[in-house]
C-alpha cells in the first residue's frame, strides 16, 4: 500500500508546515535528511515572517484577498465558496499566463489540474502580514461565511432601525484597507505591482512584522539579486540586532553544510558510486576551505545566544536536535584539520546515528533498498532560509512596485 499524507482541520500554521515538507520532500537537494529542519524554520520565520517555500510571487498576497471578497460580496454560500474561488484561482493562472511575466505562475504546468491552490500556500501568510483578519484556517472560514453574511444583514437592519448613531459591529474578514482590484480581474492579471499595491504590501508587513528583517528589507534597501542574504550589499546597514540574527543564521548554514555533505559522500561510499564519491569529496574540501576562512568568526560564536535567539519566537528545537547540532560544531571548531572530517571515525558515527535515529529501518545508511532510492543529492543544498527561492523575489517585487509610476 502506497504512503500518504494527511491532515485533520487543525491550526492553519500545522497545516503549511505539513506542506512544506512534503514540497521539500520533492527537492531532492534540499530535503531535511538529518533533521535540522526545526531550527532552519526557526530562523527563516524570525527573519522573513509570512513565507513559505512554496511562495513565489508578491502579488498572490492580494489576489486571494480579491477573490474572497468578491464572493463575500456576491454573497456565495459556505457550500459552495470553496467550488467557486477555486475557478477564479484556475482562471487566474490562464490570465497571468497571458500577461508575459509568467516566471513565480502557481499552475503554470498543471493548469486546471492544480492541486494545491494559492490561497491555502499564502493562507497562513495572508494572517501574519494582518490583510487577513478572519482568525482562523482556509476550512473554517468557508464554514463561517454563512453566519458571516447573516450577522452583516442583521447589522444593516439594527443600522437602518437606529439611525446614523447605530455602528456596524461584524467582524471583517479582510483588511478594509486592501487596494481595488484591478478591472476583469481575476480573467485579468498581472503579477507586477503598481505603486498603490506595493506601498500596501510594505505598510502591511512594516505594521505587523515591523520588527523583522523582511520590514527593514522593505522598507530600507534596495533591490538585489543574491544568493545568500548575508552576501546583501546593505548588509552593514542593517541595525545590530538584525545583523546578528543574520550571523547566526550564516554560521548555522555555513558548519552544518559539512554535515549533509559528509552524510552524501557515506551514501557514495555505501553504493560504490565512483561520480558522486568525487563530488563529494571534492565538495568536502571546498567547504573546508570556506571554514578555514571563517574560522576565526566562528571562535567567537556565542552559541547560548544562537541557541536563545532559535526559540526566541517560540520554536521548539528537539533536544536530540540540539544535542546532534552541538556535536557536529564541536567536532568542526575543535579539529585542527577540517577536511579530515571526510574520513574521522567519530563524525561518520555522529552522522550514522543520527540518520538511524530519524528514519529507524528506512536510514539509507543500513537499509540497502532506502539506499538504492538515492538520487545522489539528498538535502546537500545550502541552506537559505527562503532566501533565493521566495524571498528575494517577494522583497524584489514590493521595492520594484514602490518605484512603478505606471
Amino acid at each position: 500500500m502506497p504512503s500518504t499524507f494527511g491532515w485533520v482541520d487543525f491550526a492553519e500554521q500545522d497545516r503549511q508546515r505539513m506542506a512544506n515538507v512534503i514540497h521539500l520532500f520533492r527537492e531532492q537537494d534540499t530535503r531535511d535528511e538529518l533533521g535540522l529542519g526545526s531550527v532552519r524554520d526557526a530562523f527563516a520565520n524570525l527573519l522573513f515572517p509570512g513565507t513559505s517555500t512554496i511562495q513565489t510571487r508578491a502579488k498572490y498576497m492580494l489576489f486571494m484577498p480579491w477573490i474572497y471578497l468578491r464572493h463575500e460580496e456576491l454573497e456565495i454560500p459556505s457550500m459552495d465558496i470553496a467550488r467557486k474561488a477555486r475557478s477564479d484561482e484556475l482562471n487566474l493562472i490562464e490570465a497571468l499566463l497571458d500577461s508575459g511575466d509568467t516566471e513565480g505562475v502557481i499552475g503554470k504546468d498543471a493548469r486546471r489540474k492544480l492541486q494545491r491552490l494559492p490561497s491555502s500556500i499564502y493562507w497562513s501568510g495572508l494572517g501574519t502580514w494582518g490583510t487577513r483578519l478572519f482568525n482562523g484556517s482556509q476550512a473554517q472560514y468557508h464554514r463561517y461565511l454563512d453566519v458571516f453574511y447573516r450577522r452583516r444583514k442583521q447589522q444593516y437592519r439594527q443600522l437602518k432601525y437606529e439611525g446614523e448613531h447605530a455602528v456596524i459591529r461584524t467582524a471583517e474578514n479582510w483588511d478594509p484597507g486592501l487596494p481595488d482590484p484591478p478591472d476583469g480581474f481575476p480573467r485579468w492579471a498581472t503579477l507586477t505591482l503598481i505603486k498603490e499595491e506595493a506601498e500596501y504590501l510594505h505598510d502591511r508587513i512594516v505594521t505587523n512584522c515591523g520588527q523583522s528583517l523582511l520590514a527593514f528589507l522593505v522598507d530600507r534597501t534596495a533591490p538585489t539579486e543574491v544568493s545568500f542574504i548575508w552576501m546583501h550589499p546593505e548588509l552593514a546597514q542593517f541595525p545590530q540586532r538584525l545583523r546578528l540574527q543574520v550571523e547566526h543564521a550564516r554560521k548555522f548554514s555555513e558548519v552544518m553544510h559539512g554535515a549533509a555533505l559528509l552524510y552524501n559522500l557515506m551514501l557514495g561510499e555505501k553504493s560504490g558510486r565512483e561520480g558522486e564519491i568525487t563530488e563529494y569529496r571534492d565538495k568536502l574540501a571546498e567547504w573546508s576551505e570556506n571554514i578555514r576562512s571563517r574560522k576565526a568568526a566562528l571562535g567567537r560564536w556565542d552559541r547560548r545566544d544562537f541557541w536563545e535567539t532559535v526559540v526566541s519566537e517560540g520554536a521548539r528545537i528537539p533536544l536530540r536536535t540540539r544535542r546532534f547540532v552541538d556535536r557536529w560544531i564541536d567536532l568542526v571548531l575543535e579539529s585542527e584539520d577540517v577536511a579530515a572530517l571526510s574520513t574521522d571515525e567519530m563524525a561518520q558515527s555522529l552522522i550514522y546515528d543520527r540518520e538511524v535515529a530519524l528514519k529507524q529501518n528506512r536510514a539509507r545508511l543500513q537499509n540497502q533498498r532506502a539506499l538504492e532510492l538515492w538520487s545522489g543529492a539528498a538535502g546537500a543544498g545550502q541552506l537559505d532560509y527562503r532566501w533565493s527561492a521566495v524571498v528575494n523575489r517577494i522583497v524584489n517585487d514590493i521595492l520594484l512596485g514602490m518605484e512603478n509610476d505606471a
